[in-house]
């Protein structure tokens, strides 16, 4: 759109005020996926000086080992790391280099447009109508504290927290994976090696995040946008950026694309501010899911089948393609795992359809395009893009649940069927909440619903009977003045 509302600004407009970021423009002959330069993402020759004798770990001779080629192969080592900055060999000892991936990052986001006080006013402004819009649709009260607009990069700065928790899972089992698996032959051998392993298979993992976040930050439109909350509880956050792209492809207008987006944010605040179990919920059942996650050590097997070890002393390159290959084994998924991405799958879902059912009875009757900006939505989560597909072989599972459209028809049938109160009740406990059969069949969760009700209406009714009862026996045993009616002796 070229007429945005509220302050916001199509991107690469060329306003006075708002400069380029000159500072991560991609420098000429840099390669945008790489933040290391050329081709190879670790700085390695490719193409070294091999033996190639095709001699496996089964067949390695300890004793025909060369010492000196060790010392050259840690001179070697070196070197790379020297190359490639403090920065890039920084990131901490654990199972991803969080440094590479946020440079990585950085690098794919590239220029960016600064944010304009108009658009912190008018993203203010958005969220500020679109919540009180709300207090008719949901019982839950507001819980946005501050609304914020975010760049690319801050968006980026900001959720890397959540990123690391459910990613450090799947890196500690590929780290294991390297420990435990290597033939007991290699393992002795590269007893010393072991740490550089690790820490290039940390750069080999930080790598793909980079990638995938780099471009899932060009595209989130607020910081709930993938279903998880990635901003800090009470935060609103719009990308003004993003939402100028989003809605260049509408015919909406703009000023109803942006109320919108506002009233979605705000919310899925208000439902993770007063539904205090959801946002631990959903996170621990990500890590729960990619903690558990097997790998099919076979492809370790395969790959160093053929491998002779000293090859791999004098030519780093082949320790560089056998741990990037290590990334891109088939994780085997159990029968634990696969209930929990159901669980996954369907809050998920819960968490969508009741924001949408929400949002909807919010703007239905005051902003036209809520039906077809509900739909773009609908069509854009099932779709999902290239971040989301990496996100997925990173931890192994699609952040797009799949029973959006049976999640809110079930929302809508609960409050026809009762009332606001009732609908926005069974977020009280986990336990309340509809299962993925549920979602399927809508009509049997709104009878238990409708039963437990009438159940809970008994039980209460039975026990202010029981006190009643109790309080008029204490009564008739009482004589006048509170003596007790017994005739005294």
């Amino acid at each position: 759109m070229s007429d945005l509302p509220f302050g916001f600004s199509a991107s690469g407009n060329g306003d006075d005020d708002r400069d380029k970021n000159s500072g991560d423009k991609d420098k000429p002959g840099d390669n945008p996926g790489n933040p290391f330069g050329g081709a190879n993402p670790f700085g390695f020759a490719m193409g070294g000086q091999g033996s190639g004798g095709g001699q496996g770990f089964g067949d390695f001779d300890p004793s025909n080992f060369d010492p000196n080629m060790l010392g050259q192969m840690f001179s070697q080592l070196g070197s790379m790391f020297s190359g490639m900055g403090a920065g890039m060999a920084g990131g901490g000892g654990g199972p991803v280099n969080y440094q590479v991936a946020t440079n990585l990052a950085r690098q794919q986001i590239g220029s960016f447009t600064p944010i304009l006080e108009k658009e912190i006013s008018a993203s203010a402004d958005a969220v500020r109508l679109a919540d009180v819009w709300l207090d008719d649709a949901t019982t839950f009260p507001s819980g946005v504290t501050q609304t914020v607009a975010w760049t690319p990069v801050q968006w980026l700065e900001e959720s890397m927290d959540t990123w690391k928790g459910l990613c450090n899972p799947v890196a500690e089992q590929l780290a294991r994976t390297w420990q435990d698996n290597l033939p007991a032959e290699a393992a002795q051998f590269a007893g010393p090696m072991l740490g550089m392993l690790t820490q290039m298979s940390g750069m080999a993992f930080g790598t793909q995040l980079g990638q995938g976040l780099g471009q899932l930050a060009k595209e989130v439109l607020t910081s709930t946008d993938i279903g998880l909350p990635l901003a800090p509880e009470g935060i609103a956050v719009l990308l003004p950026e993003a939402i100028a792209k989003f809605a260049e492809g509408l015919e909406q207008p703009g000023q109803e694309i942006i109320v919108f987006l506002a009233a979605r944010e705000a919310a899925h605040v208000r439902l993770f501010t007063h539904v205090g179990w959801l946002r631990q919920r959903l996170l621990s059942t990500v890590e729960e899911y990619a903690r558990g996650i097997s790998i099919d050590f076979s492809g370790i097997t395969d790959a160093t089948a053929n491998i002779d070890p000293t090859e791999l002393l004098s030519d780093p390159s082949k320790l560089e393609e056998l741990i990037s290959s290590s990334t891109s084994f088939e994780p085997t998924t159990t029968p634990e795992q696969k209930a929990a991405l159901g669980r996954l799958e369907t809050l998920l879902a819960l968490v969508e359809g009741w924001v949408e059912q929400v949002v909807t009875r919010a703007l239905g009757d005051r902003i036209p395009s809520t039906g077809a900006l509900t739909e773009t939505i609908r069509r854009r989560r099932a779709s999902g893009g290239p971040a989301e597909q990496t996100f997925a072989t990173l931890v192994g599972l699609e952040l797009r649940p799949r029973k959006v459209r049976e999640a809110s028809e079930l929302w809508r049938r609960v409050f026809e069927a009762t009332d606001l109160s009732t609908r926005d009740g069974v977020w009280a406990h986990p336990d309340l909440l509809p299962d993925s059969d549920d979602l399927d069949n809508p009509a049997a969760f709104i009878d238990r619903l409708l039963h437990k009700d009438t159940e809970l209406d008994d039980a209460i009714a039975q026990l202010e009977k029981s006190l009643a009862e109790q309080d008029d026996t204490e009564s008739g045993d009482d004589g006048p003045n509170g003596q007790s009616g017994q005739a005294g002796s």
